[in-house]
């Protein structure tokens, strides 16, 4: 089995116990990946297909415009000039979500803090709230009355209701 460290955590770099934002210093925006991060992350990136062109995008490049959107919450239009485009970076992000990548980083993060922190990879424990319990019993009082008074209708709207019988005419 593989170990991975994870590159920081409680806000500090593993390797050197700095600070997180001091190894940030020379990175672009607050977003960018550190050289420990990209490190940890790289080998869960999966590989260009074989044949066709050669990968000419640097993906952490991509990664680095993904985080730049996730943490600035701006649209995909505005993502700055220096970044790969748009385009490229959701059709990236389209792509690890379908292939299970982000689930695999993600997963490898989770695992990586937890042993970190001297916990067990996997939680043993969870808990419920009683307040969402109740709301998920099947059968259960309703949080919304239903109501209880018809809408009521012009006479006129409705040709079912007029006063003249059809077999008059």
């Amino acid at each position: 089995m593989i170990r991975i460290r994870a590159p920081s955590i409680a806000g500090l770099d593993v390797e050197t116990g700095t600070p997180r934002a001091a190894c940030r210093r020379g990175s672009r925006y607050p977003s960018d990946l550190t050289d420990a991060e990209w490190a940890f992350v790289e080998p869960l990136i999966p590989p260009a297909k074989r044949g066709g062109r050669r990968r000419t995008i640097d993906v952490r490049e991509v990664l680095n415009a993904i985080f730049y959107v996730l943490s600035t919450g701006c649209q995909w239009n505005a993502l700055p000039t220096d970044l790969p485009p748009k385009s490229t970076v959701y059709d990236y992000l389209d792509l690890w979500d379908w292939d299970g990548t982000l689930e695999r980083i993600h997963h490898a993060l989770y695992v990586a803090i937890r042993e970190q922190a001297g916990r067990e990879a996997s939680p043993s424990v969870a808990i419920i709230d009683a307040q969402s319990a109740k709301g998920a019993v099947k059968g259960g009082r309703r949080s919304i009355p239903r109501v209880t008074t018809r809408a009521r209708r012009s006479k006129d709207a409705s040709a079912t209701s007029s006063s003249i019988p059809l077999a008059s005419f």
